[in-house]
């Protein structure tokens, strides 16, 4: 029987994921505490808006995407005091401020010097980047890379055959799903559709992930050191890169998905056509 095995919600939009226990599902589509935070750039003051939703699209913050360094920082989140802390990939705290606008003020200040000296030092020279801004409450998700949110996951057992095909390491985390999955073969989650139970949450499949060049990054020192895009069209025959699947509540409804909860397709009855 398929079971979660690994849990992980992401702070500040773009840095470490932090491993979980649980995570609570909102009625909303996200995850509590997901993508609470976000680096933007100082043109990008507003949300744009998409399919009439409120979007901040990651080519306007730091991301993975175009910082690929960002991989080396370790970021702990306290939730309940709203405390950020950063260390280096060598253990050396950069910042720990409240967000309060003085410690909001360093937590920049400390991010931008780390990127001033890392390899992508010359795309903080570009129109509109300088002065980064660290927006977001803390508490409400909003900074996923798609309008709608979307809770993301992937089998397991597709990460391993990815990292059978190439010399790097790769694991879970350099897919930023927010639930991974053992006990199905390779790819089997691409196949999925109308509706899975994981736990005690029904969601509904909503579509496959198309992968961008976060993925790779080495989680631990930022380098792109596999060419997964690659990988994934030419060794795994796909159209487009894609890894996991994303899904939302089904109607509406809110609940807890834990470590080691079980994952079922639903019967036929409980399904829908997308």
């Amino acid at each position: 029987m398929p079971q979660v095995s690994a849990l992980f919600r992401h702070p500040v939009k773009g840095f470490t994921p932090e491993a979980c226990d649980e995570l609570v599902v909102q009625a909303d589509g996200r995850v509590a505490g997901d993508r609470v935070l976000a680096f933007r750039f100082a043109s990008a003051v507003t949300p744009e808006s998409r399919d009439g939703l409120a979007y901040w699209p990651k080519s306007r913050g730091l991301a993975l995407m175009d910082f690929p360094s960002l991989a080396r920082l370790r970021v702990r989140y306290d939730h309940t005091a709203l405390r950020v802390t950063i260390t280096d990939d060598g253990g050396r705290t950069l910042v720990d401020a409240a967000l309060d606008d003085q410690g909001r003020r360093r937590l920049e200040d400390a991010v931008t010097a780390f990127v001033a000296d890392s390899p992508e030092a010359s795309r903080l020279d570009a129109e509109g980047v300088l002065p980064l801004r660290l927006v977001g409450d803390g508490r409400t998700s909003r900074f996923q890379d798609r309008p709608r949110g979307f809770v993301s996951l992937h089998g397991a057992a597709s990460v391993q055959a990815l990292d059978a095909a190439v010399p790097a390491s790769v694991d879970d985390r350099r897919f930023r799903s927010n639930v991974v999955v053992t006990g199905t073969a390779p790819w089997d989650e691409l196949g999925w559709s109308g509706r899975v139970r994981v736990g005690d949450v029904l969601f509904d499949v909503q579509a496959p992930i198309a992968r961008c060049t976060a993925i790779m990054a080495n989680p631990d020192t930022g380098d792109r050191d596999a060419r997964l895009l690659r990988v994934l069209t030419k060794e795994f025959d796909q159209q487009a890169p894609t890894l996991g699947i994303l899904l939302l509540p089904a109607s509406g409804e809110s609940g807890t998905v834990r470590l080691g909860d079980e994952v079922t397709l639903a019967p036929a009855s409980e399904r829908v056509s997308h």
